[in-house]
This record gives C-alpha cells, sequence and structure tokens, in this order.
C-alpha cells in the first residue's frame, strides 16, 4: 500500500496520498435556458468547433483541492484553448507511461501486474522541513549496500533504478508538493510488475534501509519519499475488463482509470484530481463524484494483489486472505504492503448533468446549512459540493454550490431549483448534460484536455499540470452544523479574505450508498458522515516560505476555532501529520482490529511512518 494519504489534488502514493480532489465542478455547457443541443456538446465535439479550452496551469493544478477559478462579474468561466483529447481504442490496456529520462534503462513492456503502494494524504504539514521514514526492522547483521549491491538490485529489475547522479533522478524524487525536494532518496525503483517490488523490498529489508512505496506522490505529509529506497509503482498502471470487472494497475492515475474504463463503457467511484494513482486513493476509502450513487472506491475493490513485508506476492479477496482484504478498504496506504494490482466492480457509465450556481458572500450564512440538508438528504444520483472561498482584490470572498447529477439536465435543474428556493435566487448559475467521460475530465479541471496534458508536466510526455505547494487540514461532520458553528467556518474564510490571500473550504455531500454500507463491514468507518470538508491553501512552486508559513498559522487557527462544532473524525486520505489524535479520528472503532491485521501481516513494523498503524497495545 503506499504510504501515506492522499493530498490535495491529493493522489498520495506513499502514506496518506489520496490527496483533496477538485474542488469545483465546471460545468462545460451552457447557462440555464441553453437550448438541448447546445447542453449536449461533448468535449471532442466542441474542441473540434475550437470552441473549448483547458484551464490556466494554477486553476488545473491539483494540489490541495483546487479551488475554483475565480468568478467573472457574469458569474462564467472560460478556459484557454487547448488541444483536442485523441480517440482511444475500446480495449485499452496502458495509461500514458511516464515519461523516461537519458542514461536510464527502461522496459516497454507493461505487465499484466501492477504494484501500488502510494497513500493519500488529506492535510497539508505545516513546516517546509523534509518528512522521515523510520528504517524497517532487519537482522542486526544487516550492512549498507555497496555500489556493487545497487548494480546487482538495478541488474535485477525488469524496470529502473535512479540513484543521485543518474540523469533525470533530481526529476524522479520529485513528489506533487514541491516542499519535500529536498529529501534525496538513496534510490528509487521504478517498479514494473509485483517481482520488481518483491525485490526491492526484499532488499531494503537486507541493508536496513528506511523504505517507502509512491503511486501518485501526493501525500500532505510528504510520506512518499524516504533518503531510503522508494518503491515507485506508476509503472504497472494497465486498465482491463472481463466480465464486469475491472483489473488495474497500483500506479494508474486517476485520469486514466477513468479513460482507460470508460472506452469499455464502465466506471468506477472515484476521485476527481487527475494525477491521483489509483492506490493511495482507494485504500484510504475514496471519494468523489459518484459515490453517493455506488458508495466509495473501496467499497468496489472485489480483489487485489499485494508485496508483503516478508516479500511475497498474495492475493486477498472475500475468500482468500478476508482479514487482509477487510483492511485494505480504508485502512489507508502504507500499512500492510504494496498494492500491485486492483480488480473493481464496475457500474456502465452514464450522461451526467453538471450545475453551479453562485450567490454573493451575504448568503454564506443561509446557503451552508441549506446546502447540508438538500445535499445530504437528496436522491443517491445527486452529488454536490460548496467552495466558500477568499477572493484576493475582491470585496468578499464568494461561494459556490457545485454538482452532478446522474440523469438529464432537466432534472438535474429540478434538484438544484429545491436549493435555490430554500436560500434564494443566486447571482449565476448554469447546467448541462456531458458525457460521462468529460464529466470526469471537467471534475478534473482538465475541461478540453488531452488525456496526454493532464499530466503533471516534467513527469509526463506532453503533462501539462504543474506541481503545487498545498496546504490541507479536513473535518467530517456527522450532524448539520449549528449556527455558530456555520459563523466560525465563514469567519475563517473571511479572515483569509482580509489578509489579501488565498484560501477557504470545500465542503463535499457524503450519504447515499456511503451510508449503507455498516462502519465495520470495511475499514473505512466513516459511514453516518453528511458531509466533509477541505480548509485549503494552495500556491504556485517558488512560493516563499514565509508566505506558505502565514497561510499555516491561518488554517491552524481556524481549523482550532472549529474543533467544538465537528465530530473529532478526520478523513484518512487527507493526511494530516498535525493531527493529534489521528489514529482515532481516521479508523474510530476499526483501530483495533486493523492493529491485529497490522501485527499479522507486518509483525517487525517494515512499513512504518509517522502516521502508519500502530501494533496492539
Amino acid at each position: 500500500m503506499v504510504s501515506g494519504g492522499a493530498a490535495s489534488c491529493p493522489d498520495l502514493t506513499g502514506p496518506g496520498s489520496a490527496g483533496p480532489r477538485h474542488s469545483l465542478v465546471l460545468p462545460s455547457l451552457s447557462a440555464t435556458g441553453a437550448g438541448p443541443e447546445e447542453g449536449r456538446l461533448s468535449r471532442r465535439r466542441l474542441m473540434g468547433l475550437g470552441a473549448m479550452a483547458g484551464l490556466a496551469a494554477l486553476a488545473s493544478a491539483c494540489g490541495a483541492r483546487r479551488l475554483s477559478v475565480a468568478p467573472t462579474t457574469t458569474g462564467k468561466e472560460v478556459p484557454p484553448p487547448t488541444a483536442a483529447k485523441p480517440s482511444t481504442t475500446a480495449e485499452r490496456s496502458t495509461t500514458v507511461p511516464p515519461a523516461t529520462t537519458a542514461g536510464t534503462t527502461t522496459t516497454t513492456t507493461e505487465p499484466a501486474t501492477t504494484t501500488t503502494s502510494a497513500p493519500t494524504t488529506t492535510s497539508a504539514p505545516t513546516t517546509t522541513s523534509a518528512p522521515t521514514t523510520t528504517v524497517p526492522s532487519t537482522s542486526t547483521t544487516a550492512v549498507a549496500p555497496s555500489e556493487a549491491d545497487w548494480k546487482a538490485l538495478a541488474g535485477g529489475l525488469s524496470g529502473r533504478l535512479s540513484r543521485p547522479g543518474n540523469p533525470g533522478y533530481t526529476v524522479d524524487l520529485e513528489l506533487y508538493d514541491p516542499r519535500f525536494d529536498g529529501t534525496h532518496p538513496a534510490a528509487i525503483a521504478f517498479c514494473a510488475n509485483a517481482s520488481d517490488v518483491a525485490r526491492s523490498v526484499t532488499f531494503a529489508r537486507e541493508h536496513g534501509l528506511a523504505l517507502t512505496a509512491r503511486s501518485g506522490g501526493h501525500s500532505y505529509a510528504g510520506y512518499s519519499t524516504t533518503s531510503g529506497l522508494v518503491v515507485d509503482v506508476s509503472r504497472m498502471s494497465t486498465v482491463s475488463m472481463k466480465r464486469g470487472v475491472g483489473t488495474v494497475g497500483a500506479g494508474a492515475e486517476l485520469i486514466d482509470v477513468y479513460s482507460g474504463l470508460a472506452q469499455m463503457g464502465v466506471s468506477i467511484p472515484a476521485g476527481s484530481c487527475p494525477t491521483v494513482g489509483i492506490a493511495g486513493l482507494a485504500l484510504g476509502g475514496g471519494i468523489g463524484v459518484m459515490d453517493r450513487l455506488h458508495g466509495v472506491t473501496c467499497d468496489n475493490i472485489v480483489g487485489l494483489t499485494l508485496v508483503t513485508a516478508g516479500g511475497d506476492v498474495v492475493h486477498a479477496d472475500a475468500a482468500t486472505n478476508p482479514d487482509l482484504y477487510w483492511a485494505c478498504r480504508g485502512g489507508g496506504g502504507g500499512n500492510f504492503g504494496v498494492v500491485t494490482e486492483f480488480r473493481f466492480a464496475t457500474f456502465p457509465i452514464m450522461d451526467l448533468s453538471l450545475f453551479r450556481a453562485t450567490w454573493p458572500w451575504s448568503a454564506a450564512a443561509t446557503v451552508v446549512p441549506a446546502w447540508m440538508e438538500w445535499s445530504s438528504s437528496g436522491p443517491d444520483e445527486l452529488w454536490s459540493n460548496c467552495l466558500l472561498e477568499a477572493y484576493p482584490g475582491a470585496a468578499t470572498p464568494y461561494v459556490r454550490v457545485g454538482g452532478s447529477w446522474a440523469g438529464t439536465a432537466a432534472d438535474a435543474q429540478a434538484q438544484l431549483s429545491k436549493l435555490v428556493n430554500a436560500v434564494g435566487a443566486p447571482s449565476s448559475q448554469s447546467v448541462g448534460e456531458n458525457g460521462f467521460e468529460d464529466a470526469m475530465y471537467i471534475e478534473a479541471g482538465c475541461q478540453g484536455m488531452s488525456e496526454a496534458a493532464c499530466h503533471q508536466v516534467g513527469k509526463y510526455p506532453g503533462g501539462t499540470l504543474p506541481r503545487m505547494v498545498s496546504l490541507a487540514r479536513s473535518d467530517i461532520f456527522n450532524a448539520p452544523l449549528s449556527a455558530a458553528g456555520v459563523r466560525a467556518l465563514l469567519a475563517g474564510v473571511e479572515e483569509r479574505q482580509g489578509q489579501g490571500g488565498t484560501g477557504g473550504a470545500v465542503l463535499d455531500s457524503w450519504g447515499g450508498a456511503i451510508s449503507r454500507v455498516a462502519p465495520g463491514a470495511t475499514a473505512f468507518v466513516h459511514r453516518r458522515a453528511l458531509a466533509s470538508a477541505q480548509y485549503v491553501a494552495e500556491f504556485p512552486a517558488g512560493v516563499a516560505t514565509g508566505t506558505v508559513r502565514a497561510a499555516a498559522r491561518w488554517m491552524n487557527s481556524w481549523y482550532a476555532s472549529l474543533r467544538s462544532y465537528v465530530s473529532g473524525e478526520a478523513y484518512q486520505n487527507y493526511i494530516d501529520p498535525a493531527l493529534a489524535d489521528w489514529a482515532h479520528a481516521y479508523y474510530g472503532a476499526n483501530l483495533p482490529r486493523l492493529q491485529k491485521v497490522k501485527a499479522k501481516w507486518d509483525p517487525d513494523g517494515v512499513w512504518r511512518f509517522a502516521q502508519s498503524i500502530p501494533p496492539p497495545p
């Protein structure tokens, strides 16, 4: 499993690498009142007409939940033009591979089995210091590897080994957040199959090296890097389907999962940050647009393959190693082994209708409670989020509701009208109908972009999405916010507005199918939630350290002011290194059972980081 939890756009591949999803739905379509033909224009057709465009670099990044593009006075956002997304074949075996660098050895064959161990993170660290990883428990006779040892490891891999001094190493070590560039791994093993993962794990144990797994690299806490050996599973990214079961390599990024499965007419419920790795997302739960209708991502795992702390390749499902199967559905990345392949139950894709409505800030105190009641009690087909964001240069912050409806635009408008009737007329609103894949690109902030472009720049051929510095914390609401809680929530955004900085909160609707699973049925315990909140601030690479520290002080003060109004639970994929009682906040009553599974499958504590599941008391 990946280490650490997901972060902003979150896709963490190390512990806590889930990463935040993109916070804003950007309807690709017309404002309310447009004709049906306009409302059904697909992304590819619009690109053919030259009418669509991609988002600007900052807006399309997926760091701590990407906040929306600032609304114009008309309430419409017009993204700049980008290249059309090329068509793909119906039966696709691989996703866009990572870019290779000169002087390194690579393989061109994607094995059927993939490995992924990247966790997702959900909260951003408050300092810029490099993360530390505990050296795995090994024999007292372990000896640091010699150059000959490293060469032997490299020669035994089907993938490639990147070491300091190799061409491309400084790119290979990068996570999504530039704050962790100061950590220089002794080596990064780009594993091509489960055998590569097993060989790497065994090597690290024999030589007493710190060990972590990486998939998408979005961990808010930087847990997907280490000074020792990084096991990178990004090359294991195949996407295929047979008899309704989708097989996905652990290193596949979400944009490739959506596109690959869509070519076969199916999908799975997942997040919206395009570069988040599937491993970090699924292992920690996985919230997203389709969860109220189909459950969280981990609810749809029907089997997986992983490499244990002992270097063994094992399978887990309801009949085989059922304890491990239970723990890997919500127990968080980086705790029990390195997953190389997932098997998911899929659903047939359908058209989705995306909507958006914006109100003046003066209405925010009415919008928030009305939105929470409306979104959590609506039909399963309804998913929504509410964005509260500081808007530098404007007189006030702004509030916006966006979402999707699994059905027609007319029915989506009928649902949105219920909220409008409770709140009052918005300053702008739009509703439009999209094909499923197009809607996922819009949710990902990749409207009008090609699949290749919707990857991180420098890491993938044709990738255009920038790296971002992401600060984030999270809460889970098991009951409606009180009036005092709403005031405290809004006060934090208003304070940030007064500071002239970016930042805010993204509230996501839960309920529906999520709540119909018992808290102990999987390791994902958060089944009573009405909504979650992610508090975020995001900056481009190169931002001054003082600016980030000031934003962290603001966020921590705001977070503290909300403690008496929230449940005390937190989403493990928004991993939060500053969270005090994190084990209970993430896992609740499921923690003792997770500890037993940990003791069985990792008795020596090989998979260990600052917030890994502790051994039983």
